[in-house]
C-alpha cells in the first residue's frame, strides 16, 4: 500500500518530515496552551500575487501549470499561454474602466476563466471580490453595493439577470454586469487591444504585499456576510508557507507529478487559496464545476488527481456510493466488515508509527487488510481516479472513523482549519505525521493559543487586516495581533488543535450541561441515509436532533427493497426499517459523547435544508436561527411529555 510505504520512508527521513519546529507554551498547571510553527517561506516585502503568472512564465515558459477543459478532453495550459491571457484581460478590464484599487466582482462557479479573471484584475491592480453564482439577489445586491464594486462578471445569463435586476433595484448607477457563456473574456481582449503591455507592467510593479488583494465575504451564517479584507501579503503568508510545508514531501516520498481536480467553489476561500498555491508551486491544476458525486467522479477518472482538497461531504460520499454498490449486489455485509476491519487496522497501524514500542496491527488484522484491498478498498481508489494517495479536508470536521477508513483504503486524509478571517487554513496535519481527530498543528508562521473559555485565538501573517466597512465588528474579533475566531478547541501534549464546537452554538441543557452540537452533527451527517441535521435542546432537559433524509441515499434504499420511488416521506418515517438505519447513525454519533450529551430522541422532517430554502450558507453551513423558525413545531413535538426515553 503507498501510503504506508511513504510513512516508512518519512521515518528514515525524518529531517524532511520535521522541517517546520512547533513551540509549546505551558500553562503552570502543565497543560499546552498555545502552539507556535516558525515560518518556511520568508515574508514577502515586495511585490504580490499578481506576479505569479508572469515569474513562471519568465523561469518555465513551457512548463504545464494548468489542463483546461476543451472538446471533452483535458489540454495543457502552459505558464506561457496563461501569463499571456492574463495579460490580455487585464488589458480589457483597464479599458473597461477599472481603476487601480477598483473592484470586480466575480460570480461564477469553479472554471478555468475564474482564474484568469483574478488574476487579471490584480495585474490591472484592481481588487476581486468572489461571489457565490447561487447566490440571491439579496445578498449580490448588499455584497456589491457594500464593496463598492463597478463591474460584475457572472457566469451565465441567468446568473447575470439575477445580478442585473438586484442591482437596479437598489438604486444609484448600477455596475456594469457581463457572463462568461456570452463572450465576456473575448470582449475583454477585443476591448483591451490598444491598451500596451507596459501599462498592466506599471499598474502591477505598484503592488505591494500591503496592498488589498481581495474582499472576501463571509457566508452568513448569522446575518449579513462581512467582508474580510486580504491582503496581497495575506494570500502570500498562506499560499507560500503551505506549499513549501507539503509540497518538497510529497515530491520526495511519493515520486508522483503534483496535480489536483480543484472543484470547491472559487467564491470561498478555501479553493481561491488552493489555486494560489498551485500556481505558485507550477502544481497542474484543473477546475471542475460541480462537486454532486455523479458530475464529480467522471472528471476524477479523467483528470486523475495525485491529491485532493475537499470537504467532509466529499469524502462521505464517496464512502456512501461504495456501499450503495457493494447493497445493490448483495454485498453490504461485506463492505461493513471491511471498514470495521480498515478502521481497526489503521488504527493500530497508524499507533505504532507515532509509537514504535506498540505492537501495531495484528497477523488476523494483516490479513483481513489484504483481503478487503482485493475486494473494497481498491474500488474506493478506482471513484477518485486510481492515482490519488493524499488528500486534505477543512471546512468542518471530518469523522474520525470516516479518516481511518480512507487510509486503509489507501488515501492519507490530512484535516486542516481555518476561517476567511485567517486566508483559509490556520492549522493542518503535517506531512507524514498524522493524527486522526485532529485538525493538525499551526502553518508554518502561524501561533494558535486557547482562551480561558476554551475559545481559540490565532495569530500571523495570514490573519486578515479586518471587516470592510465595519470597524466594530473587525474589534470585536482582533485584539492586538489575536483573531478571536469563535471556535472552541483544545491543544493535546504535541500541539495537536482539535476543534468542539462553536462559542454560539454551544447547547446548555436545563441541567447545565453543555453541549457542542458540532460533534454529534458532523457524525451523523457522516452515516446514510442522514443528509442533513440539526441537533437542538439549549434549555430543555435532554438534546434531540432533526434529521433529514438523503435523497440519493433513500432512492437506493427504496430500489434495493424493490418499494416504489414514490413512496412519500411520511409513511418512510414510520418505517421501522428506515427508523432503524436512522437509529444506527444516531448510535454512532451518540459514541462520541457522554450519556448526558446524547441524542435522546429524533425526528425524521420533510424537505431539506439547502441554499434555496435559505437553510445553508453557500459553503454549506447551517444556518440554525433559520432551521430552529422553520421547524418550531417538530421541535417543540420532541419535547412533549418533557423527559426522555430511558435507555
Amino acid at each position: 500500500m503507498g501510503v504506508r510505504k511513504d510513512l516508512r520512508r518519512a521515518q528514515r527521513r525524518s529531517g524532511l518530515a520535521d522541517r517546520a519546529r512547533v513551540e509549546l507554551v505551558r500553562d503552570e498547571h502543565g497543560t499546552v496552551r498555545e502552539a507556535r510553527t516558525a515560518p518556511l517561506a520568508a515574508r514577502a516585502t515586495t511585490g504580490s500575487t499578481a506576479d505569479i503568472p508572469f515569474v513562471n512564465a519568465h523561469e518555465a515558459p513551457d512548463a504545464v501549470v494548468l489542463r483546461r477543459k476543451q472538446g471533452g478532453r483535458w489540454q495543457p495550459v502552459t505558464a506561457a499561454a496563461f501569463a499571456r491571457e492574463v495579460t490580455e484581460t487585464a488589458k480589457g478590464l483597464m479599458a473597461a474602466g477599472l481603476e487601480p484599487g477598483g473592484r470586480v466582482a466575480l460570480m461564477s462557479r469553479t472554471r478555468y476563466e475564474w482564474a484568469v479573471l483574478d488574476f487579471a484584475i490584480w495585474a490591472a491592480g484592481g481588487q476581486s471580490v468572489p461571489v457565490y453564482a447561487t447566490s440571491s439577489a439579496e445578498q449580490i445586491e448588499w455584497i456589491v453595493r457594500d464593496s463598492g464594486t463597478r463591474l460584475l462578471i457572472a457566469e451565465t445569463a441567468e446568473n447575470a439577470a439575477t445580478a442585473e435586476a438586484a442591482l437596479s433595484a437598489s438604486g444609484g448607477t448600477p455596475p456594469r454586469v457581463r457572463h462568461l457563456d456570452g463572450g465576456a473574456m473575448a470582449e475583454l481582449v477585443l476591448l483591451g487591444r490598444d491598451v500596451p503591455d507596459e501599462e498592466v507592467t506599471k499598474r502591477r510593479a505598484a503592488l505591494t504585499p500591503d496592498t488589498i488583494a481581495t474582499l472576501c465575504y463571509t457566508s452568513g451564517t448569522t446575518g449579513r456576510p462581512k467582508g474580510c479584507v486580504l491582503t496581497h501579503g495575506n494570500l502570500h503568508a498562506e499560499a507560500a508557507n503551505t506549499v513549501e510545508l507539503l509540497h518538497p514531501v510529497f515530491k520526495e516520498i511519493t515520486g508522483q507529478v503534483a496535480a489536483t481536480l480543484l472543484f470547491l467553489p472559487l467564491a470561498h476561500i478555501l479553493g481561491r487559496s488552493l489555486q494560489i498555491a498551485c500556481l505558485l508551486a507550477r502544481i497542474e491544476l484543473g477546475h471542475c464545476p460541480s462537486i454532486k458525486p455523479d458530475e464529480l467522479r467522471p472528471e476524477l477518472r479523467a483528470f486523475k488527481p495525485t491529491f485532493l482538497v475537499g470537504v467532509p461531504y466529499l469524502f462521505e460520499k464517496i464512502h456512501d456510493t461504495g456501499r450503495a454498490t457493494a447493497e445493490k449486489i448483495g454485498r453490504a455485509a461485506s463492505f461493513d466488515r471491511a471498514e470495521r476491519i480498515g478502521v481497526r487496522f489503521a488504527e493500530a497501524y497508524l499507533d505504532k508509527f507515532l509509537d514504535p514500542r506498540r505492537p501495531g496491527p495484528s497477523l488476523g488484522l494483516r490479513l483481513g487488510w489484504a483481503l478487503y484491498e482485493l475486494l473494497v478498498y481498491r474500488r474506493i481508489r478506482k471513484e477518485v481516479g486510481g492515482h490519488l494517495r493524499y488528500a486534505i479536508s477543512g471546512g468542518s470536521p471530518l469523522d474520525r472513523e470516516l479518516n481511518l477508513f480512507f487510509y486503509a483504503a489507501g488515501i492519507i486524509i490530512y484535516e486542516g482549519y481555518g476561517l476567511t478571517e485567517t486566508t483559509a487554513a490556520a492549522t493542518i496535519t503535517p506531512p507524514l505525521r498524522p493524527r486522526p481527530g485532529t485538525v493538525g498543528l499551526p502553518v508554518p508562521g502561524t501561533a494558535v493559543r486557547i482562551a480561558e473559555d476554551g475559545e481559540v485565538l490565532l495569530k500571523g501573517g495570514i490573519v486578515f487586516s479586518g471587516y470592510w466597512n465595519d470597524p466594530a465588528a473587525t474589534d470585536a474579533v482582533l485584539t492586538g495581533e489575536w483573531l478571536a475566531t469563535g471556535d472552541l478547541g483544545a491543544l493535546d501534549e504535541d500541539g495537536y488543535l482539535t476543534i468542539t464546537g462553536r462559542k454560539k452554538d454551544l447547547i446548555v441543557t436545563s441541567g447545565g450541561k453543555n453541549v457542542s452540537p458540532a460533534v454529534l452533527e458532523d457524525r451523523l451527517r457522516g452515516r446514510a441515509p442522514v443528509g442533513q441535521c440539526i441537533v437542538v435542546g439549549d434549555n430543555r432537559s435532554y438534546v434531540a436532533a432533526l434529521i433529514t433524509l438523503d435523497p440519493e441515499a433513500v432512492d437506493h434504499w427504496l430500489a434495493v427493497r424493490k418499494r416504489p420511488k414514490d413512496t412519500p416521506l411520511a409513511e418512510l418515517a414510520r418505517d421501522p426499517q428506515l427508523t432503524a438505519e436512522v437509529q444506527k447513525a444516531v448510535d454512532h454519533a451518540n459514541a462520541a459523547v457522554s450519556r448526558a450529551e446524547s441524542i435522546r430522541r429524533f425526528a425524521i422532517v420533510e424537505g431539506e435544508f439547502t441554499e434555496d430554502n435559505g437553510l445553508l450558507t453557500p459553503s454549506l453551513k447551517i444556518k440554525r436561527s433559520a432551521v430552529t423558525a422553520a421547524y418550531a413545531k417538530e421541535i417543540e413535538a420532541l419535547y412533549d411529555g418533557g423527559t426522555a426515553p430511558s435507555g
